[in-house]
């Protein structure tokens, strides 16, 4: 595949995902402020943020074109888009409170990336300030905290079914850009200095 193949395919990723945003927007829009609609409304602006960075991302040939790497970032990204209001919240203020915790720890992450943020496996350049300096996919760890922390405050069956889906294509996602990135020495020395990918001791 030439490399302007490839920087089609960097777009095409923008494109699906404002689309996808939009759907969720337009779904989970809260009709009032209650304790119910604070969780849609804390996940429209960090999901928000991800179409964001990925508008004004640094360009790269370096993507992958391994169909696999392209099916579990977009079973991931898709199936986060997908989660409905749920019913009322359990274990009190629990939930927000994961879920402001995740948040600025993903929200930490994606700005440390900053312009090398992307979806699919790629390589635009090594992070290795911040977060990144504690675990070596911290945007991934602060999702599943977010995640858990929604699940308390819009609890039903199809979100814990949306998200342990989106949780099996996160771990293949990780899979998936270590082994491109590896092919860089950079990302080696930094794997070695960093040698946890979502939590320190654990994995």
């Amino acid at each position: 595949m030439s490399s302007q193949q490839r920087r089609y395919l960097d777009l095409a990723e923008q494109v699906v995902v404002v689309v996808l945003y939009g759907a969720l927007f337009l779904r989970l829009w809260p009709g009032g402020l209650t304790l119910e609609q604070l969780a849609p409304l804390l996940i429209l602006p960090t999901e928000g943020l991800v179409v964001v960075l990925l508008l004004i991302r640094r360009r790269t040939d370096q993507i992958s074109t391994n169909w696999w790497d392209w099916l579990v970032a977009a079973v991931g990204t898709t199936l986060v888009l997908l989660i409905d209001k749920g019913g009322a919240p359990v274990a009190g203020g629990l939930g927000p409170f994961l879920m402001v915790f995740g948040l600025i720890i993903h929200v930490g992450a994606k700005l440390s990336l900053w312009k090398s943020f992307g979806l699919v496996a790629a390589n635009r350049g090594v992070r290795s300030n911040g977060l990144y300096s504690v675990v070596r996919h911290p945007m991934y760890a602060g999702y599943i905290i977010s995640h858990i922390g929604f699940l308390l405050a819009a609890p039903s069956l199809w979100n814990v079914a949306v998200y342990a889906g989106a949780w099996a294509a996160l771990v293949a996602r990780i899979y998936a850009e270590e082994r491109l990135l590896n092919e860089d020495a950079a990302y080696g020395r930094y794997r070695a200095a960093v040698p946890y990918r979502l939590v320190p001791r654990v994995f």
